[in-house]
């Protein structure tokens, strides 16, 4: 434990963000990290719990928490990424947009605000490129052995860099003109520059692993074809069907999924599609289904052609600290999540109107009706017409 007392020096301080006026003239990461002072500050705050909720229950990767948090506190920053890395592949990924489930379960904020583990995290790993740190993986022996990935997102950088590190080849097989998946063309620049992921990718190259990009699997190149050049696979191919919604209407022009809208900006934002080829909303008023993440991210996105957004919720406005809050507050300019069912949001990225969130209720009045509980306990909403 760093400092026996910090959780009750030391308040809570979340990274800022860049002022309205400034970052509508971009789609670059709105976030300002904070400086290594701050972050020391924010990792003497951790308790050292005699059970770390954070690493034991809130992280799915079960990364070492207490552990970097007390090293970063004491300053000894490359022991540090060695206990990050040493459970994360992308720290560099999650310490921008992961929900930081880990936050939700810090002990501390039983009765007070988390420790803000997702800015340590980012510090770390930022602080390890800067100082040359981080290093292209070199196994301890190569085993003769060639693996396939099909597909290059989170899921399958992290496989080729386990594989990679235990000394196996790894050829990696994408779809898309570029790798990173949903990481490239899901995710936005606002959240997620792709100079960061470009970094990765390069030190993944150096370190042996083959991208063969452009290749859909079952077109251009057959599963047989690739039983017999590979003694094993790892199919990582994402979850690329979306859902659908069967409504009256649905045939109707001018109706998209999320994801077709989000990788054309994507490539038009990094130059690799024309403007005139992307969705465009100039001039319309816009209706996002869906206030999650990828509802949000699409919200933001339409934010300088358009007149306002409206996004639609079955749960109403999100509150908190994770990256649904942050999408949302970054569509409205509005640092105080209060639980308003409309959100509009204007084309300057100003405030002259507030943009729209709305539950699947009477917009000006209250929450729409919960209906029974499926089975499994959750309980959608109630038709309101």
């Amino acid at each position: 434990m760093g400092k026996i007392t910090g959780f009750l020096e030391h308040r809570r301080t979340e990274p800022r963000h860049r002022p309205p006026a400034e970052r509508v003239n971009d789609f670059n990461d709105v976030a300002v990290p904070l400086s290594p002072d701050e972050v020391r500050v924010q990792a003497a705050r951790c308790m050292d719990c005699g059970v770390p909720f954070c690493h034991s229950l809130g992280c799915p990767l079960g990364n070492y928490i207490p552990d970097w948090n007390d090293l970063v506190y004491r300053g000894r920053m490359e022991e540090a990424l060695r206990y990050l890395e040493a459970t994360n592949p992308l720290p560099e990924v999650t310490g921008r947009v992961c929900p930081a489930l880990c936050e939700m379960s810090c002990t501390l904020a039983i009765n007070d605000s988390p420790v803000s583990i997702k800015a340590v995290e980012l510090e770390i790993i930022e602080h390890g490129f800067a100082r040359g740190w981080v290093r292209p993986i070199r196994p301890a022996r190569e085993r003769g052995v060639e693996v396939a990935v099909i597909g290059s997102g989170p899921a399958g950088l992290a496989a080729a860099m386990r594989l990679r590190e235990y000394g196996y080849a790894v050829t990696v097989y994408e779809k898309d003109a570029l790798p990173g998946g949903i990481l490239r063309y899901g995710i936005p620049n606002f959240k997620l520059e792709k100079h960061v992921l470009d970094r990765r990718i390069a030190l993944l190259c150096e370190s042996g692993i083959k991208f063969v990009c452009g290749v859909r699997i079952g077109e251009d190149i057959s599963v047989r074809y690739l039983r017999s050049q590979f003694p094993a696979m790892v199919i990582a191919a994402g979850a690329g069907v979306p859902r659908d919604v069967p409504v009256p209407g649905r045939e109707l022009q001018g109706i998209h999924f999320a994801m077709e809208y989000l990788s054309m900006a994507t490539e038009v934002v990094c130059g690799m599609l024309p403007a005139e080829r992307c969705i465009s909303a100039h001039g319309k008023r816009v209706l996002v289904i869906g206030g999650g993440d990828t509802g949000a991210d699409c919200g933001a996105g339409f934010r300088s052609s358009l007149h306002h957004t409206i996004l639609i919720s079955r749960y109403g406005r999100p509150s908190g600290s994770g990256a649904k809050t942050r999408s949302v507050r970054i569509c409205s300019g509005d640092r105080r999540p209060r639980n308003l069912l409309r959100y509009e949001h204007c084309s300057d990225g100003m405030s002259k109107k507030p943009a729209t969130f709305t539950s699947r209720a009477h917009a000006d009045s209250q929450r729409g009706p919960i209906g029974p509980a499926y089975r499994k306990g959750r309980r959608p909403p109630a038709d309101i017409c």
